[in-house]
């Protein structure tokens, strides 16, 4: 499966974005995703994960409450609904997918997207 994610942007503290991750190939369904972020020199870090049937999902606690994960397997898409974003946010925020779940480990998730940039000003 091959993803392109999309949706980032410049956006206010207090503000809102919602990032898409579409993914090409067959069997979309069939994959557990999930959103993971970036900075320059750090490592990858786990934000959310949502299950093949979308019945299941986990959060990152930073992002607790104000992020919200869901999936739309007719349109072979997961997206990332982020509100209340806070400068910290910044980052470039990535999609991932496998057939086996591995919740929050970014390091066992076969295939990524090529990242979107978020970014929050104060």
């Amino acid at each position: 499966v091959q993803l392109q994610a999309s949706g980032g942007g410049l956006v206010q503290a207090g503000g809102s974005l919602r990032l898409s991750c579409i993914a090409s190939g067959r069997s979309f369904s069939r994959y557990h995703m999930g959103w993971f972020r970036q900075a320059p020199g750090k490592e990858r870090e786990f934000v959310a994960r949502i299950s093949w049937s979308g019945d299941s999902t986990l959060y990152a606690d930073s992002v607790k409450g104000r992020f919200t994960i869901s999936r739309d397997n007719a349109k072979n898409t997961v997206y990332l609904q982020m509100n209340s974003l806070k400068p910290e946010d910044t980052v470039v925020y990535y999609c991932a997918a496998d057939l086996k779940d591995y919740y929050n480990n970014p390091r066992l998730y076969a295939h990524w997207g090529q990242g979107t940039l978020v970014t929050v000003s104060s």
